[in-house]
């Protein structure tokens, strides 16, 4: 894989197994939006366009240092997901078949922090309407970065009440949010160290936050903490497992289980057929 930088950006190649649309508007990721061609979007302060062309991958606003930084471990490009693939098809029909469907999903390496808060906020919510949400906490609580704004750090959010975040239009899940942010910031929740610690001890770790229950908590150690054995379930995964996989259970998955997840997910969501 070879990054070369042009006049506004960088260009890498080849990068396979890549699926913009897939992999950044698929519900791992609440920051991104098509744009030109692409899309837009911000992550760890940098806000970037993503193009690509069959096997080039274009980074617009960034350089080589940034590619290296950020963006080569956000879009997870070292791991060999043809393998995976080959991997997890081994392990069901259907699986095989999903996996197929949408070869260029990956999973996001997102900042900790963000991937939890955005997972909190989604609960009982739709995608559109998270994005709005996520919007309007980074607009009026973030710093301004390009046209757009940064995610809002536990510790600019720990000092505020459930009340301040009124203007966000989160509901009852404000004051999750709120409670996240000082026990992160605080350090009672040990969030970096879930990227280490014994599976259910992480996932016991981070539902010491109020409103953090299973699902949340595997999504956040799925998508900020890379911990690909998650296997979040909501419910389109729980019909899709009683369905499709009635024999089978999280841990039938392996070790790629999240990955597998989203393969599943992805393509029950873009086959509704099946479950009439």
């Amino acid at each position: 894989m070879k990054c070369v930088e042009f006049e506004n950006g960088v260009k890498i190649s080849p990068v396979r197994d890549l699926n913009l649309a897939e992999t950044l508007d698929c519900g791992q990721s609440f920051r991104w939006e098509e744009y030109d061609g692409g899309y837009r979007g911000v992550a760890f302060g940098r806000e970037v366009t993503m193009k690509l062309d069959g096997e080039t991958l274009f980074i617009e606003n960034s350089d080589k240092k940034d590619f290296e930084n950020i963006w080569r471990a956000y879009l997870d490009l070292d791991l060999d997901y043809s393998k995976v693939r080959e991997s997890v098809s081994r392990l069901h029909p259907v699986l095989e078949e999903a996996a197929r469907y949408a070869p260029g999903i990956r999973i996001l390496r997102q900042e900790p922090w963000e991937a939890l808060c955005t997972f909190i906020i989604s609960q009982n919510n739709n995608i559109k309407r998270i994005k709005g949400i996520v919007s309007r906490l980074c607009e009026g609580f973030g710093e301004r970065t390009g046209s757009s704004y940064c995610f809002p750090s536990a510790e600019r959010l720990a000092p505020l009440s459930p009340d301040d975040l009124a203007p966000i239009r989160a509901g009852f899940r404000a004051r999750y949010i709120i409670d996240a942010a000082r026990k992160v910031s605080s350090g009672e929740v040990r969030l970096g160290d879930c990227a280490t610690l014994p599976y259910e001890q992480a996932r016991s770790e981070l539902m010491k936050i109020k409103g953090v229950g299973v699902k949340v908590a595997d999504c956040a150690l799925l998508f900020g903490l890379h911990r690909i054995e998650a296997f979040p379930v909501d419910v389109w995964m729980k019909r899709a497992m009683e369905r499709l996989f009635p024999d089978m259970t999280a841990d039938d998955f392996g070790e790629y289980a999240g990955i597998a997840q989203q393969y599943i997910f992805h393509f029950s969501r873009m086959h509704p057929e099946l479950f009439v």
